[in-house]
C-alpha cells in the first residue's frame, strides 16, 4: 500500500516537474524571440508552439531561431 503510494508521488511529481519546465522553455522562447528583434506576433507564434508541443516546437524553434 506504501508502494503504490510512493509511486504515485514520484510520478505526480515528474509530470509536475514536466509542465513547469514546459512553461519556462516557453518563456524563455518568447523572450529571446523578442531579444532577436523579431515582432511581437511573431514571438507570440513561439510561445504557443512551444507552449502547445513542447519538445517538437523548442527544437523547430532552435533550428529556425537564427
Amino acid at each position: 500500500m506504501v508502494e503504490g503510494s510512493i509511486v504515485m508521488l514520484l510520478f505526480l511529481l515528474v509530470i509536475f516537474g514536466g509542465l513547469i519546465l514546459n512553461i519556462i522553455t516557453s518563456i524563455w522562447c518568447y523572450r529571446d524571440s523578442i531579444r532577436q528583434g523579431n515582432s511581437k506576433e511573431y514571438s507570440l507564434l513561439c510561445l504557443v508552439a512551444t507552449l502547445f508541443f513542447p519538445v517538437v516546437g523548442f527544437i523547430i524553434y532552435l533550428l529556425i531561431r537564427k
